[in-house]
């Protein structure tokens, strides 16, 4: 397998399709070509090829990508087989609707535990993960070694608490707040903008016409 280190973030946010594509084949041909995978997705085939270049070289000339083996190289690259673990704060309805989703084992991420601060949820559990109060936060990472935080959290809260998970030993954040949260240089962070995301749905919208 080659990893490459310059590989674009947009290339990265591709491989998940293509993978999901290949597994979700019924009748998983031996061999696969870039240019089909494209034509099924509906891309640019030099895009699929040189996505798939960047992070692997199972392709054999004039017959593709070994099909499982184009698979588990992907799942390796994307750290699928890591098993990394989260802990979530923000228990409500969309922090519920996270830490119930059992789609992200297969990702190889696992939601340990919730945090909050309302009463109503604090000693309760989601989908027998339990939910702690955020002042317990800094000793929880600390006595597990959790790697990611996940914020489910509105607005005003979200950059204090991403400050306290980044001092108590978090490596990469999740962020599903309204806000575009700032960590340090050494923290990795993905904010999920819903709002970019509907008006992009919305501008493609128009452009389709009537």
């Amino acid at each position: 397998m080659k990893r490459s280190l310059s590989v674009s973030k947009a290339t990265i946010q591709r491989l998940p399709v293509y993978l999901n594509y290949l597994k979700a084949l019924k009748e998983k041909p031996e061999y696969i070509s870039s240019a089909y995978i494209a034509q099924a997705l509906k891309l640019g085939e030099v895009q699929v090829r040189k996505d798939l270049a960047s992070v692997c070289d199972v392709g054999k000339p004039k017959l593709g990508y070994v099909t499982e083996k184009l698979i588990a190289v992907l799942e390796a690259y994307l750290g699928y087989n890591d098993n990394v673990s989260a802990l979530l704060v923000g228990v409500g309805r969309l922090g519920q609707a996270l830490m119930a989703y059992k789609g992200f084992e297969r990702y190889g991420l696992k939601i340990v535990a919730g945090f909050d601060v309302s009463p109503s949820v604090i000693g309760s559990s989601v989908s027998g993960k339990p939910v702690y109060n955020v002042a317990e936060l800094p000793t929880f990472i600390k006595e597990t070694g959790v790697n990611i935080g996940i914020i489910t959290l509105p607005e005003e809260h979200a950059q204090e608490t991403a400050d306290i998970l980044v001092s108590s030993g978090i490596r990469g954040i999740w962020n599903f707040s309204p806000t575009h949260i700032i960590v340090p240089d050494n923290v990795a962070i993905k904010n999920e903008n819903m709002a970019s995301s509907l008006a992009v749905l919305s501008n493609q919208l128009k452009n389709l016409g009537d």
